[in-house]
């Protein structure tokens, strides 16, 4: 069964989806496990020109966990023309890629829908003063 969380009180998604005929061969608890480890990954991801991690700022849209352990990553930027947009996915895939037990990482980028302040969490605001 898949496990759909809500984060940081945006519209992101962490899904770990099943490839099998509807039970998942990874256990809950890692499951869990690895939600809170990728959550903390992206928590050490900076925009170099904004000083709040991508995770806070909603930039991570949607995460998939299949049952091979392969993590797919949907993620966008503050704007198409950012400096580090051919930088960026990188960053994302080598902070996945230290979870244990990840086996693959693919971290495709999107700007549909563009990304706007109202994808970041209350900590991102309170950071920037925007509260």
């Amino acid at each position: 069964m898949p496990d759909d969380m809500s984060l940081s009180n945006t519209d992101q998604t962490l899904d770990a989806e099943n490839s099998g005929a509807g039970d998942t061969k990874i256990p809950q608890e890692e499951l869990d496990r690895l939600t809170d480890e990728l959550i903390m990954a992206f928590k050490s991801v900076f925009d170099p020109e904004i000083p709040v991690d991508i995770y806070e700022l909603g930039l991570i849209y949607k995460v998939d966990i299949d049952d091979d352990r392969k993590v797919d990553i949907d993620m966008t930027l503050t704007a198409p023309g950012c400096p580090v947009a051919g930088d960026m996915p990188g960053w994302v895939e080598n902070a996945a890629r230290t979870v244990e037990g990840v086996q693959d990482v693919e971290v495709r980028l999107t700007f549909d829908p563009p990304w706007d302040p109202s994808r970041m969490s209350d900590e991102a605001r309170l950071a920037l003063n925007m509260l």
